[in-house]
């Protein structure tokens, strides 16, 4: 089996035709929220294909879709071996991220089935819901459920960043299945990716094997001052909430370098109240996302942030309330199958390294509930979340070579 390969072609074909759902025009991206009728839309062609490769399709309640594959020596009895991803985006997302990994998963079924491999375990080829937290948070949402970290009921009242409740979206699109949460826990879970960084790329690696996770702490602020004429208010008498969100903006950026290492921040949403040129802000609501790989060092940069809105609501005027959107702690996969990403990629003739991830991944939720690893390829200049964002058809096949030799080792291939 040392020479199998997918077939690019097939799999860049199948992430092309994908892409178009929701495709951004003038652009190769893809904008699919999820659960929104373009999601719906995606969800109905990944579950088209898993049926023509004649996999069982199962939904859960949250809306994750399974397809399981079995050979016909294969024991239906034993934990079957996982991989998958998501296909919902960001609003100005590419068509790489998430949908990567999710279709790999089939091309590697398919090219099991053309050449008559059977495996002991049976094959299991997973898309979660909401993995981004665009539109619901928290990201990852769907396989936060799956493994019994959110209970379902809550999840099924979260409230969209549009004001719709996520229930009533999943049976909408038609994905309010009846299979239970949690899931059940898979022998081990893979999960192929691009970077959306830089490093692999930089360096000249193909094969990035991921050694864990950074944790993620997004925060809600909402800060309340005094709408004032913007002429005629003393800059000493005002109660400035765009102000305010400057000032904590610039914070952010300010603690992380001092704590340095692993620690990143970023504002990314900014909304201001009555939002004109000529009026004092009365209301700014913003959000903070904070991560490390040190949960101690992350603890940190959240109390640091705490303490900073203290004192510039004290000295300002103004009142600020925080609402937690997400919190997750670092993630260490399994130690086992990153090493075994490291030597099956480099059997197959790939360079490699050890990696990090600065981003959130369904792979480290798996991970709670059995071992897990993740292989990641080259993101052409660091970019993701961008209709920009690009891996060659080269640097994807090989991902999915790799991603090929570990399920057949783990699914153990019958002689």
């Amino acid at each position: 089996m040392g020479q199998l390969r997918i077939d690019g072609n097939r799999l860049w074909g199948r992430l092309d035709e994908l892409a178009q759902i929701g495709a951004i025009p003038e652009t190769l991206g893809s904008s699919r929220l999820a659960l929104t009728k373009e999601d719906g839309l995606a969800r109905d062609l990944v579950v088209s294909w898993m049926q023509q490769l004649e996999m069982k399709v199962s939904i859960d309640a949250i809306g994750n879709v399974v397809g399981l594959w079995h050979g016909p020596d294969t024991d239906r009895s034993l934990l079957p071996v996982m991989t998958g991803s998501h296909i919902d985006t960001v609003r100005s997302g590419g068509r790489f991220d998430g949908n990567l990994g999710v279709l790999a998963g089939l091309e590697i079924i398919q090219v099991i089935r053309e050449q008559n491999i059977s495996t002991k375990h049976p094959i299991a080829v997973s898309f979660f819901t909401g993995e981004e937290g665009a539109r619901f948070a928290p990201d990852m949402l769907g396989s936060l459920v799956y493994v019994g970290g959110l209970d379902l009921k809550t999840a099924l009242k979260t409230t969209s960043v549009d004001g719709k409740r996520l229930g009533s979206e999943l049976e909408d699109i038609g994905y309010n299945g009846t299979s239970p949460c949690p899931g059940i826990a898979p022998k081990i879970f893979l999960e192929l990716h691009i970077e959306q960084g830089p490093v692999l790329e930089n360096e000249g690696v193909d094969i990035g094997a991921v050694e864990n996770v950074q944790g993620i702490s997004w925060t809600e602020l909402i800060i309340e001052g005094q709408s004032n004429h913007a002429g005629t208010t003393p800059m000493e008498m005002r109660k400035d909430a765009g102000y305010v969100a400057g000032r904590i903006s610039t914070y952010i950026r300010e603690i992380s370098n001092k704590i340095g290492g692993t620690q990143v921040g970023t504002v990314g949403k900014i909304d201001l109240v009555p939002n004109l040129v000529n009026v004092v802000a009365s209301k700014a609501s913003m959000t903070v996302d904070l991560r490390n790989t040190s949960e101690q060092m992350l603890r940190e940069a959240e109390d640091c942030l705490a303490s900073f809105c203290d004192q510039i609501a004290f000295q300002e005027g103004v009142e600020i309330t925080n609402k937690s959107l997400a919190r997750f702690e670092p993630v260490e996969f399994n130690q086992q199958l990153v090493d075994q990403v490291i030597s099956t990629a480099e059997n197959l003739g790939y360079t490699t390294r050890r990696i990090t991830s600065g981003a959130g991944h369904d792979a480290q939720m798996l991970a709670r509930v059995c071992p897990s690893a993740m292989i990641f390829i080259p993101s052409k200049e660091g970019l993701s979340h961008n209709p920009a964002e690009y891996s060659s058809p080269e640097e994807i096949t090989a991902g999915a070579n790799v991603l090929l030799h570990m399920i057949m080792d783990a699914a153990e291939v019958n002689s």
